[in-house]
């Protein structure tokens, strides 16, 4: 990665949140900012950790239910639609204001499996990116419509997980 690229890290297991938070603590070491705006995730203890990273790295969640976003009712799955489009707008707005080096959008695909961001959205979000600003889109599956403005995929996959250390980081 470099310079203003673009990166996606996807795959069916772990690791691809992991990776991205990886990236901003080493983009932290070299003097720099990274935002990681979080979707479709529920809420885990323990997340408190988050706030030592500051200054360097801040996350962002809009959602307000603890659960994760598969297992809401449908009702639930509307209000939070709009607490995404929160977010979304957000993302928007670091990268028009320059306010970080690195924006990582964690489980932005799912948005764009679920239909809740559209191709054009997308567009939007990318246009509005400066030249020096990275983004890293994490998820589940890689999007066909995302491909066109990717410099990197990173396909991330378990080989072997037979222990319970795996489903400890659930």
């Amino acid at each position: 990665m470099g310079k203003g690229s673009i990166s996606v890290y996807y795959g069916e297991g772990k690791g691809k949140s992991s990776s991205a938070v990886g990236y901003a603590v080493r983009v932290a070491a070299m003097g720099k900012s990274s935002i990681i705006i979080q979707f479709l995730k529920e809420k885990k203890e323990g997340d408190e950790y988050r706030k030592r990273l500051e200054p360097e790295i801040r996350f962002f969640r809009f959602e307000k239910s603890s659960k994760n976003f598969d297992d809401l009712s449908e009702e639930e799955k509307y209000e939070e639609a709009k607490n995404i489009k929160n977010g979304f707008q957000f993302a928007k707005k670091v990268l028009q204001t320059g306010d970080c080096d690195v924006l990582i959008l964690d489980e932005f695909l799912g948005l764009l499996d679920h239909h809740l961001m559209t191709k054009e959205e997308l567009k939007l979000l990318i246009a509005a990116k400066s030249e020096e600003t990275e983004m890293i889109f994490t998820g589940r599956v890689m999007n066909p419509d995302l491909e066109e403005y990717v410099n990197c995929i990173y396909h991330i996959k378990a080989e072997r997980c037979d222990t319970e250390c795996c489903q400890k980081l659930d």
